[in-house]
């Protein structure tokens, strides 16, 4: 059986899943693969360092260049995570005629057509199902089974920390920031969770998705996104009293011949699958013309999930080498030459907080309808205070107007702030 030698890149958590997995199911995985797996390689930052796994000394170094300039080794498998130095090394493998397997979503969504044309060019794979779900087979059913299909929409639960916070927010009546500190404790959310908690970790997950399903490419920097830092323990309870549960959603939907697009804390009825999606779990609703509804559901983080998806890549690409099959794919066209749009229009939760007097809710009313805004339900939550919550929720239109019309609102001192603005999917 011939022998697949692999470089690793990083030994952190998803590298220690890998490197665990490959020892575990090694006889499966080589006769799934045709060919004998071996690690030769792994590039660590520190040679001392106590770890998960036991690995020969030999095999660890802190050279990048024992593994991009040995002949012998196939495969280059990044783990590094960031952009920078995973994205020179990556590029370097590929011209060097190596095949590169990553879980790296911030570089493929940055680099990725570029990273896509060296690997053409040099006759060589690169493949990232595991930047986008973790374990679950994103990337492939969209590329591979499901790609016959014109999508139509797609939206998805792509970040586990956000919708951990979010579902025991629900489920507990606790505030944000108790909920993050537990998640911190849990290893759920990092110390600095601001790419998780602020969107950007999904909008990379969605330009690659966008790229995969629609053949666009939209840098993750133009992807309209809002995190869930500001959502509170009422809003999700009002939401509730409506009907809807508040999730982080990516979202991409065509619109004639328009693509919007956006990240964004959106209220979404109970009744929808994605709204049973709880904890770390992720999950990817999509609709297609000839599949129509389809959701893929999983684990969308974790060493081991993120791990089998890498290791899927790998069984892949080995079962190639020394084939006559062509190791390379490519991002697929814009046959339907949409156009980009953003945003686009939705329905709208409106928080605000209100001085409880005469004519307060007849004024926030009527600035609405005079920017052509209509109102679908109001509601208003007195508790003898000063400043009482009053939840607007209106029927679909931009955002645009709706800042016009804050402008206006805001003047008046009646209005203490706008709590809260969340999008509002309707099926």
């Amino acid at each position: 059986m011939k022998k697949i030698n692999i470089g690793l890149l990083g030994l952190g958590n998803i590298g220690t899943g890998v490197y665990e997995i490959i020892q575990t199911n090694g006889p499966k995985i080589n006769l799934s693969a045709e060919k004998e797996l071996h690690i030769k390689k792994i590039l660590v930052n520190n040679l001392n360092k106590e770890r998960k796994v036991s690995v020969s000394p030999e095999v660890l170094t802190t050279s990048i260049d024992e593994l991009l300039k040995d002949q012998e080794i196939d495969i280059i498998v990044e783990l590094l995570g960031g952009i920078h130095p995973a994205y020179e090394y990556m590029k370097e493998a590929l011209i060097s005629k190596k095949h590169v397997v990553t879980a790296n979503k911030a570089v493929i969504a940055t680099h990725g057509r570029e990273l896509m044309k060296i690997a053409i060019d040099n006759n060589v794979a690169l493949r990232y199902e595991a930047s986008v779900g973790g374990g679950i087979p994103i990337i492939n059913t969209l590329s591979k089974p499901l790609s016959i299909n014109q999508f139509e929409e797609l939206m998805g639960i792509v970040n586990g920390t956000t919708n951990y916070i979010l579902t025991q927010m629900t489920d507990f009546g606790l505030e944000y920031d108790e909920v993050l500190k537990t998640a911190q404790e849990k290893g759920f959310a990092e110390a600095d969770p601001s790419s998780d908690v602020e969107g950007e970790d999904a909008a990379y997950k969605l330009s690659i998705l966008i790229s995969t399903a629609f053949g666009l490419e939209v840098s993750p920097d133009n992807i309209p996104r809002e995190g869930i830092t500001k959502i509170t323990k009422d809003d999700i309870e009002y939401a509730s009293q409506f009907g809807y549960k508040i999730k982080l959603l990516a979202t991409a939907k065509k619109t004639g011949n328009h693509l919007e697009f956006h990240v964004h804390p959106t209220l979404i009825p109970d009744s929808h699958p994605l709204a049973s999606v709880s904890n770390e779990f992720n999950a990817l609703f999509l609709k297609g013309n000839a599949v129509d509804d389809l959701m893929l559901y999983g684990k969308g983080a974790g060493p081991l999930p993120t791990g089998s998806a890498v290791i899927g890549d790998i069984v892949e690409i080995s079962k190639i080498i020394g084939t006559n099959f062509d190791p390379t794919i490519s991002f697929p066209e814009n046959i339907d030459q949409l156009q980009l749009s953003g945003e686009g229009t939705s329905k709208y939760y409106i928080h605000f907080r209100v001085e409880d007097k005469p004519g307060a809710l007849g004024f926030i009313s009527t600035a609405f309808g005079n920017n052509g805004i209509s109102i679908e339900t109001v509601m208003q939550r007195s508790r003898g205070e000063k400043y009482v919550p009053v939840i607007y929720i209106l029927h679909n239109c931009k955002r645009e107007q709706l800042n016009k019309t804050f402008e206006e609102i805001t003047k008046d001192e009646t209005v203490k702030e706008i709590r809260s603005i969340l999008r509002v999917e309707e099926f």
